[in-house]
């Protein structure tokens, strides 16, 4: 447990429904998740939608959705309802303002009047002037149209007349910001590097900052885990917590380590995904405009637990050897300070291991769900034991839901074409003769062991002065048609001896027609 959360927390994820969520917001709402159920606490699903330009129909219900799917539903939320809602931001408009207006009353804030136009013109003469990054800040605001600058009674006149303005926060000039993070210890800053940021917008909406810090306090936030992209913003949301006169309840903060594309160069985004062929985003998502279709873990045939182990191990690791963790494994072992604060490769083979482990581990009869359809939809009748047994065969061999039939396939339908260059290289006289004295041995019997079937076979290729091994390959092809696939005696076993007999005379006639006479 963290030595930083024993009392119950509350934390929240705040996502914004602008599109598919990706598998970094999915690892945050994780974290959140297990610190919150570690301690007894709540775990709040906020949607911040202040930026209304950027909203995308439908993200909100996928957000849901998602976090269902992956077993880590909120206790508060839109859906949910609580205390100290409403928890869709766009909801809470009219709350801002009065913060806002205190801010200006205590001379922490400040309005600023000017227009698109002159904010570029000052940007254009600052890069002339040699300024690497220029930004409206403790200098520039004095050359600006604002209430600093300009009279009282101009400053008036304007908000009576109802010309568009910003509020601004007023960036102290020289000031040392410095605050703990869980993950990555003292953090400092100095605000002289700071740019006067936006509080309300023109269209009277508040900005992120100004909305994330003031639902945070309202909502009695205890901790703030999210990812490291937001850490530059954390001095800002500091200096508000500090000007609003709320240091002695502001959240401890934990900056998550940046997760990185497979071969550590830069930040996973949704185009390495696409480029590399894997799925960044937890469900498929259809925007609805463009009616693009971004790929999902959940299609693409991962099991949510196994996708929730996977990720809880993208920057976290509990200490010891174990890998495989059920979630409430995952939340008696969780800790904020095991997180690390490198940033972290996304290795899609290791999300397959999961998946696959997760697969082996399940109950065979649980799994006949992923080979019934199939078997439904080829027209084939089987029962609830054949599936299983067939589950049981091909298990170890899959990675995914999907991959049940491709393995099992052979099982129910003969084979109808076979490896043409294997054949040529495996066929033999002697195959033949081994062939067709194993076939004999298998008349009469209804029903075969795989043990029985490996002494037949083994002793029909001895019968031919041959070695089993040697003929065992040549076997699997003319019974599947492939030179890999299921445990050959326990297919034997399940097709049973009357078609093991057909199969085997098909491959007789299927070389006869297609292969060079052997001698």
């Amino acid at each position: 447990m963290s030595d930083h959360a024993t009392a119950p927390v509350r934390v929240r994820f705040a996502p914004s429904p602008t599109g598919a969520l990706h598998i970094g917001g999915v690892r945050t709402a994780l974290y959140n998740y297990l610190l919150a159920r570690q301690t007894g606490g709540t775990f709040i699903l906020r949607i911040e939608d202040t930026d209304q330009n950027r909203f995308v129909p439908g993200a909100e219900e996928y957000i849901y959705e998602a976090l269902d799917w992956c077993g880590i539903p909120p206790d508060e939320g839109v859906r949910e309802g609580g205390p100290y809602g409403p928890y869709r931001q766009s909801e809470r408009k009219h709350l801002y303002g009065a913060y806002a207006q205190q801010l200006l009353d205590s001379g922490h804030a400040y309005y600023a009047f000017d227009t698109a136009e002159e904010l570029e013109e000052m940007r254009e003469r600052l890069t002339k002037e040699g300024v690497p990054n220029p930004q409206y800040n403790y200098v520039t605001r004095m050359y600006m149209k604002n209430s600093l600058v300009l009279p009282e009674t101009e400053v008036k006149e304007r908000l009576e007349r109802g010309d568009a303005y910003v509020i601004r926060l007023k960036i102290p000039r020289k000031e040392e910001i410095k605050f703990h993070d869980l993950i990555r210890g003292w953090v400092v800053f100095q605000s002289a590097n700071l740019d006067d940021k936006v509080l309300m917008k023109s269209d009277g909406m508040p900005t992120y900052h100004l909305a994330n810090v003031v639902d945070d306090y309202l909502m009695k936030i205890t901790h703030v885990i999210r990812g490291e992209e937001w850490l530059p913003s954390a001095p800002l949301h500091y200096l508000l917590y500090k000007c609003l006169g709320w240091l002695d309840v502001m959240p401890k903060f934990a900056h998550l380590p940046l997760i990185l594309k497979p071969d550590g160069n830069g930040k996973l985004s949704k185009r390495d995904g696409d480029k590399l062929g894997f799925a960044v985003f937890p469900l498929a998502f259809t925007d609805p405009e463009t009616g693009s279709v971004t790929s999902g873990f959940r299609e693409s045939g991962y099991l949510s637990e196994a996708l929730i182990n996977f990720l809880a191990f993208l920057g976290w690791n509990p200490g010891t050897q174990q890998e495989l963790f059920s979630l409430e494994e995952l939340v008696q072992a969780f800790s904020v300070e095991r997180i690390g604060k490198s940033g972290v490769k996304f290795d899609i083979a290791k999300a397959r291991w999961y998946n696959q482990q997760y697969l082996h581990q399940r109950a065979s009869e649980d799994l006949v769900q992923f080979l019934e359809q199939d078997l439904v939809r080829h027209g084939i009748s089987a029962t609830q034991a054949q599936m299983v047994e067939a589950i049981e065969i091909v298990k170890e061999k899959v990675n995914f839901p999907t991959d049940f039939w491709a393995e099992a396939e052979v099982l129910f339908i003969a084979p109808r074409h076979f490896d043409q260059a294997l054949m040529e290289q495996k066929w033999s006289a002697e195959l033949e003769v081994v062939l067709a004295s194993f076939k004999t041995a298998l008349q009469g019997l209804e029903t075969i062991d795989a043990t029985t079937a490996q002494q037949l076979f083994g002793a029909s290729a001895e019968g031919a002065g041959l070695k089993p091994g040697k003929v065992a390959l040549g076997t699997r092809l003319a019974l599947t048609g492939k030179g890999a696939g299921p445990d050959l005696w326990r297919l034997i076993s399940f097709v049973g001896p009357a078609q093991v007999a057909k199969r085997i005379d098909h491959a007789l006639e299927w070389a006869k027609a297609r292969l060079p006479r052997v001698g």
